[in-house]
């Protein structure tokens, strides 16, 4: 039985199921900022998993960081999984901007969680969840 760890299920809202992995939404509205989450319980690093399982999920990762790019046309993708605060294994999908606060450095630490106002969430979330249809 798979479990979101505590720390993503208070950061994010959930976007769609894939096959193997959760598509997240960072509450964190400073960047288009999308998390995938293996739904496997007790993953916590990419390469003890079974080959099989890492080339869905690696699958899975490029149809993620092909809908973030049709949908806000980025200067770039950063792809990540760090694991350093939650070791639950999660793979970040942010897109970036030269004109964003962080640019060129790394998102982490730079700017304070911006939230996003009315239901921004809510529509980004559900215009991503129609774009992984697709």
């Amino acid at each position: 039985m798979f479990t979101l760890h505590r720390q993503l299920a208070a950061d994010t809202v959930e976007v769609a199921r894939l096959d193997v992995s959760w598509v997240l939404l960072s509450r964190d509205a400073n960047y288009p900022w999308f998390i995938l989450v293996p739904a496997i319980d007790g993953a916590r690093e990419f390469h003890h998993l079974d080959a099989g399982v890492q080339q869905k999920i690696l699958l899975e990762s490029a149809q993620l960081a092909s809908a973030i790019e049709r949908i806000y046309r980025p200067d770039k993708l950063n792809i990540a999984a760090l694991g350093n605060v939650v070791p639950q294994l999660h793979i970040h999908h942010i897109a970036r901007f030269a004109t964003d606060a962080a640019w060129p450095a790394p998102v982490w630490g730079k700017l304070p969680p911006k939230h996003f106002a009315g239901e921004e969430l809510a529509v980004a979330a559900r215009a991503m969840a129609t774009e992984l249809k697709s």
